[in-house]
């Protein structure tokens, strides 16, 4: 796994002519982002040795380097899920990539289902815990030492700075984020009504089926991480009547996609 990570890496220096300090990864409906990315360097994740191919619809499939408020950024657009049939490994092989690449910050977005309550379809979440309900763990088997530590603390994964930054550039743009808890899970089927109360009796604010994995990876690199989720739909486990496909999910995040951009952009000015 090293061996492939290292190559990757290098394949990737000869293509571009700024080490990033950032990662982005784009979540369903959020790819319009890398329009706020200039000096863009483009790579088809189909050219690049090792990875793996996105298979979502809402997920490009494309590296792209560039800057963002002036600082160096490689973003994501199109992840890659437990649910396509990928190992944990393939999923997360981006950011383990990102490390050898001189990436030292993780800011990663997601389209997420509304758990509590008093969210609203397109609100922005903040992410400040998470809770692990994959089935299995990114971290399982070998442990390499250059990579991280056999057992990482995650008391503190979501870096409090971050989460300032995030607070100020929203009160700064008149936009309430929401701050809260997100749970990951494999999909692809959608919660059911049990399992959203399930959820909401554990804590979780909301809910989707990615993030957590590389945040567990960043976090062992010892990479900060910021994340960001869209509210896609609110929380109605007992309304027979509503029905949550992709494409709505696609479209509300789509329509979200502004604010969420003037967010980042924010915080990669402040850092």
């Amino acid at each position: 796994m090293i061996e492939n990570i290292k190559k990757t890496a290098e394949f990737l220096k000869k293509k571009i002519t700024a080490i990033p300090e950032t990662g982005i990864i784009l979540g369903s409906g959020l790819g319009g982002f890398v329009n706020v990315i200039e000096n863009k360097i483009e790579i088809p994740y189909s050219e690049i040795p090792n990875f793996p191919i996105s298979t979502v619809a809402g997920h490009s499939g494309m590296l792209i380097f560039g800057q963002i408020s002036g600082k160096n950024v490689v973003a994501m657009q199109g992840r890659f899920h437990y649910y396509e049939g990928y190992d944990m490994k393939d999923v997360t092989f981006p950011v383990r990539v990102m490390k050898f690449l001189g990436v030292k910050n993780l800011i990663v977005s997601n389209a997420a289902g509304g758990l509590n309550p008093e969210y609203k379809a397109g609100d922005l979440m903040i992410i400040n815990d998470h809770i692990n309900f994959f089935p299995e763990n990114p971290l399982r088997g070998k442990n390499f030492d250059e990579l991280g530590t056999r057992f990482p603390d995650m008391s503190k994964v979501y870096d409090e700075k971050f989460i300032s930054l995030a607070e100020e550039v929203s009160k700064e743009i008149g936009v309430k984020l929401q701050k809260g808890i997100y749970v990951g899970s494999t999909g692809p089927t959608l919660e059911t009504p049990a399992e959203y109360r399930m959820f909401r009796l554990l804590g979780g604010d909301a809910t989707g089926m990615s993030t957590v994995p590389e945040v567990i990876v960043a976090h062992h690199q010892g990479m900060r991480c910021f994340g960001l989720s869209v509210i896609t739909n609110e929380s109605e486990p007992e309304d027979k009547n509503k029905i949550t496909t992709h494409e709505e999910v696609q479209k509300i995040a789509g329509e979200a996609e502004q604010i969420m951009s003037k967010i980042v952009e924010g915080i990669l000015r402040k850092i």
